[in-house]
């Protein structure tokens, strides 16, 4: 189950268009957990989401069994 932090809720609509669901979905399907270097207890995961070849990658917290968002980005 994902969850989203009030910064993604309202960042998304506005700037981030193209980050979409299955994308997020997609990178943390397809990455390995990487700590977060300044945020304790948040994890990254970095991939490159076909077609487009682009690297995304999502800021995100997994308390219990529930993936929490707090933000994603583009990293080219």
């Amino acid at each position: 189950m994902i969850e989203y932090s009030k910064h993604w809720l309202k960042k998304h609509p506005k700037k981030k268009k193209d980050i979409t669901n299955d994308k997020i979905e997609f990178a943390l399907n397809n990455s390995r957990e990487l700590a977060d270097k300044y945020w304790k207890g948040a994890l990254n995961a970095i991939s490159r989401i076909p077609p487009s070849g682009r690297i995304l990658k999502v800021v995100y917290k997994k308390p219990n069994t529930k993936i929490f968002i707090i933000t994603a980005y583009w990293l080219d």
